[in-house]
């Protein structure tokens, strides 16, 4: 997984700012999305051969002094859990001030690497004042402008220089699948783990992750192996729970990126939330497998008509994605774990799944017979034919003579067919429409 660098310090240094500056520094950024508080966001940014996750710690510090110190060590401590180099940033504009001070004696217990940066230097004279902040004690100021960008060229390559080295961890077999278990605090995702390890399993090995934030184990079930990636972790307690809510997404946006299979767990007491479908509209959008697991259902009524009752609720809320299968387990008591690994497999399949040309383009014409396409600009439109292009994920490619005055209800239209035909179960579907040449 990516290094992750923090941007702390008081407010109205310009983190987000700066942060707004580093991420557009390069076009090779991948992503740049919202956090899940207010707004606290990551991007991707490549530099010098090295990617790396920046993340804005800014935006929730109250305005009492001293609930802002309070506010800051929040982050300073989520900081020193989940980063691997931290950006501390004060302003050449108001020069030291006491709580620039106080986030100093914070950071003087990481045992990771802090780089001072003075922003607001706009000019020769303002860069001059940087000088000062040497009274905090760091060997070093890096001066930078986040408004003009002077300086920041600099501070990436100090960056970088500070990231850890890039190490080959024990990988597993090439087609070994990769699990990830996602989903909000306190739902279980350790426990789910351990059920799925010690249930007539043997762990065959365990591998460090490359970040604090997670445990790659290796489970064996079938005399097949799977790569399980745990995305809990946070050790630590904290008054903001903002914060804990953020880096559990930014940790799952991490796990979604390299896995084959996403499992998002639920909580069936807490239900389904909107933070929920955001890391569902993430790993749909990078094509993963996708199962939604409802933990703790013995502590709600187990009758079949609840648990339906339970998932239409969760389709009506998101029903484009109603090919995500459904489970109900007890990950404390074991209860339909085993299941898992079966919806698992099953998903994996889906995701292999490959239609013959001659096949789908006989089953092309017959739901356009149904749905003739419509008219546009006194033409209509015509799909000559379709293919699927790949596989793992899958991937239809159809050539016809206006792909752009295509209705996006008609493009919803063909894949709800190919749903209903072939399934593809728990597996985004891509459809792509190119002019016929």
């Amino acid at each position: 997984m990516l290094p992750v660098v923090s941007i702390v310090g008081r407010p109205n240094v310009g983190k987000s700012t700066l942060f707004n500056r580093l991420i557009g520094q390069r076009k090779a950024i991948v992503h740049d999305s919202s956090g899940v508080t207010r707004d606290r966001h990551y991007g991707d940014v490549f530099w010098n051969g090295r990617d790396f996750k920046i993340v804005d710690t800014g935006g929730y510090i109250p305005d009492d002094p001293d609930l802002m110190v309070a506010g800051i060590r929040d982050q300073v401590d989520y900081a020193i859990e989940e980063s691997d180099v931290i950006l501390f940033l004060v302003d050449v504009e108001s020069g030291v001030t006491a709580l620039d001070k106080s986030v100093t004696a914070l950071l003087r217990r990481l045992k990771k690497p802090v780089i001072l940066v003075a922003n607001k230097a706009d000019n020769a004279q303002k860069a001059l004042h940087a000088s000062e902040f040497y009274e905090l004690g760091f060997d070093e100021v890096m001066v930078v402008s986040s408004m003009s960008g002077t300086g920041t060229g600099d501070l990436l390559d100090r960056v970088v220089e500070n990231l850890p080295e890039e190490k080959k961890e024990e990988e597993p077999l090439p087609d070994t699948p990769r699990i990830a278990i996602i989903g909000r605090p306190n739902v279980g995702k350790s426990s789910l783990i351990n059920s799925l390890l010690k249930d007539e399993r043997s762990i065959v090995s365990e591998i460090a992750g490359t970040t604090r934030d997670s445990i790659n184990s290796i489970l064996n079930f079938g005399g097949r192996d799977y790569l399980l990636v745990d995305t809990a972790g946070l050790r630590r307690r904290t008054r903001v729970k903002e914060s804990i809510e953020f880096y559990s997404t930014l940790r799952s946006f991490k796990a979604i990126r390299e896995c084959d299979v996403a499992l998002l767990l639920i909580d069936a007491i807490q239900g389904f939330e909107a933070q929920d479908i955001k890391v569902l509209r993430e790993a749909e959008k990078f094509n993963k497998g996708i199962i939604l697991i409802i933990n703790k259902w013995d502590l709600v009524e187990s009758d079949h008509k609840l648990f339906k009752e339970y998932v239409d609720a969760i389709y009506a809320r998101i029903p484009s994605m109603k090919y995500i299968p459904i489970l109900s387990i007890s990950a404390l008591t074991g209860k339909r774990v085993n299941k898992i690994i079966d919806l698992i497999d099953h998903v994996i399949e889906e995701r292999k799944k490959k239609i013959p040309t001659a096949v789908f383009n006989k089953f092309l014409g017959e739901i356009i017979k149904e749905r003739p396409l419509p008219y546009k600009r006194g033409h209509q439109l015509k799909i000559n034919y379709g293919t699927q292009v790949k596989a793992n994920p899958p991937v239809f490619i159809f050539f016809m003579n206006q792909p752009k005055d295509l209705p996006a209800n008609y493009r919803k239209y063909i894949e709800s067919k190919i749903r209903e035909r072939f399934i593809f179960e728990g597996v985004p579907v891509t459809l792509t429409f190119k002019q016929k040449s």
